[in-house]
């Protein structure tokens, strides 16, 4: 699957996969076609939207993220690391402080 290939990724490529998997969810043909049976909707968008994510972080050197707690913000930045991000932000919003926000 062109998901899973790290150095032959592009936007068109992961658009095609998507599409060709809702092609073959409306036909009955997943299992038929070599897709996830199980929870195969969620399996495939999360194996998209990490596709995405890799093919931002060598467009976008630089990220800011925002988290409900601070646990949450540092496995992002964990995450976004691991997915090539060399430099994360992570800023905290205090939703009852709007000077947070800026």
């Amino acid at each position: 699957m062109v998901l899973s290939n790290v150095d032959d990724r592009t936007e068109e490529k992961i658009d095609q996969v998507v599409k060709r998997f809702l092609e073959d969810a409306k036909e009955g043909l997943l299992e038929n076609n070599g897709w996830p049976v199980n929870l195969s909707s969620y399996v495939v968008s999360k194996a998209a939207l990490n596709a995405y994510t890799r093919i931002l972080a060598k467009k976008i050197p630089k990220i800011s993220i925002n988290a409900q707690d601070d646990k949450r913000g540092r496995e992002a930045i964990k995450t976004l690391n691991d997915s090539g991000f060399s430099y994360v932000v992570f800023h905290q919003l205090d939703l009852m402080d709007p000077s947070s926000i800026g």
